[in-house]
Formats: C-alpha cells, sequence, structure tokens
C-alpha cells in the first residue's frame, strides 16, 4: 500500500489523492487520510502537536513522518513528540506546511511508507 500523493495546498485548504473531502488540517497515511482534528487531543498551537496527535499515524507502519507547522510555522512541535518518533525508529521532518507537503510527495514519489499530519493555516 502506497501514501497518498497531496494534491493541492492553499491557505485553509488540503486535497489529498483518492479523497473527496478537502481537508483544513489532515493526517495521511499509506493508503488513507483523514481529518485531523485538533479537539480530539486538545492541540493548540502552543505546545503544539503531541504525540497523541500522531500516534494513530505511527501505528500505520510509516518509515517517516512529515509534520506541516502551517503556513507561517505557527504550529509549534516540542522535543516529546519529535523523541517519541524517534523512539519508534520513525524518521521525523518538521517543516513549514508547503515545504512539508513537497518533502512528503517527494517521500510518496520514492515509495517511502510516508505518513503526515499537516496545519494549513497560520
Amino acid at each position: 500500500m502506497t501514501s497518498p500523493e497531496i494534491a493541492s495546498l492553499s491557505w485553509g485548504q488540503m486535497k489529498v489523492k483518492g479523497s473527496n473531502t478537502t481537508y483544513k488540517d489532515c493526517k495521511v497515511w499509506p493508503g488513507g487520510s483523514r481529518t485531523w482534528d485538533w479537539r480530539e487531543t486538545g492541540t493548540e498551537h502552543s505546545p503544539g502537536v503531541q504525540p497523541a496527535d500522531v500516534k494513530e499515524v505511527v501505528e500505520k507502519g510509516v518509515q517517516t513522518l512529515v509534520i506541516g507547522r502551517g503556513m507561517s510555522e505557527a504550529l509549534k512541535v516540542p522535543s516529546s513528540t519529535v523523541e517519541y518518533l524517534k523512539k519508534h525508529g520513525i524518521d521525523v521532518r518538521v517543516l513549514q506546511t508547503e515545504q512539508a507537503v513537497k518533502e512528503y510527495n517527494a517521500l510518496v514519489a520514492q515509495g517511502v511508507r510516508v505518513g503526515g499530519v499537516f496545519h494549513s493555516t497560520c
């Protein structure tokens, strides 16, 4: 199973190939995608992306996880989340969202089992 390509990104809107949903924030993994609803884990811009936010994607068996911090990088990623991913043997890349999508799509094209969590606004 391959990871779906991010088809488009603009402020507040993301499209994933194979899905009819327009996402504001999304999670993607080999074979699927869904809305990333911050209310599920109580996520806020600070302290940012928690291990609970990435756990679902980790459980899909990804080799690499790309985190998009937002268009202006307002979403923080604490060291505890990076450590959680590394402890699970996952290569983590934390980038501004436009750069994160480019990196994610490049990894998809290389056949890497890549996952992502992306914030498409601030």
